[in-house]
């Protein structure tokens, strides 16, 4: 059975201290000013005293049916064979289609190639090896979780078996691949 890998965000569980976006920059050598995940507040809500505010992920939501692949004129931005989407940066030319395409706001040019970039869940770096995404590996307050999601005994199949999700923007059809947890979040 072929692999469906996904990210698994317990948005009650961030406190919004960046960690994630941290390694994230680190492991992939993003260029200074340039993210391929964020941890944005939202918030607050309420008057006081009270008053909640919760932080929550973004990062590219590994589309299934992904609007940046369709419209890449130089086939650059793709699945792979695990069912990713991946930018090969030799092909792509810098149009910014992708970006348009993009709902999520989850691509950028990257200043030092010239290419576009995204989140790769560290698949080459990490994953591919055996190992959690970088951000996965540093979430201090165990929001973020990763693995084949159609293999009951991955972390994040675990998680979703017993949790109601949300996906980002559902009613777009893109069929992401990182669930959102809002138990115990006030929106």
């Amino acid at each position: 059975m072929a692999k469906h890998y996904g990210m698994v965000i317990q948005v009650a569980k961030c406190i919004g201290c960046q960690a994630c976006t941290v390694a994230c920059k680190f492991q992939n050598n993003v260029p200074e000013r340039q993210y391929r995940t964020q941890t944005p507040a939202f918030g607050p809500t309420g008057t006081y005293p009270n008053v909640t505010m919760y932080f929550s992920k973004e990062a590219c939501q590994m589309c299934q049916n992904a609007p940046c692949v369709d419209v890449c004129p130089t086939k650059a931005s793709h699945y792979d064979e695990n069912g990713l989407v991946m930018i090969d940066a030799e092909k792509c030319v810098g149009c910014k289609y992708c970006l348009t395409a993009c709902p999520y706001d989850a691509r950028f040019i990257n200043s030092e190639t010239g290419a576009a970039d995204k989140c790769t869940f560290c698949f080459d770096e990490r994953v591919a090896r055996g190992l959690k995404p970088a951000c996965v590996t540093t979430c201090v307050g165990g929001a973020l979780s990763f693995g084949d999601v159609s293999d009951p005994e991955s972390d994040a199949a675990k998680i979703l078996a017993h949790s109601k999700y949300e996906f980002r923007k559902a009613e777009l059809g893109t069929h992401p691949s990182l669930y959102y947890i809002y138990d115990g979040v006030v929106r």
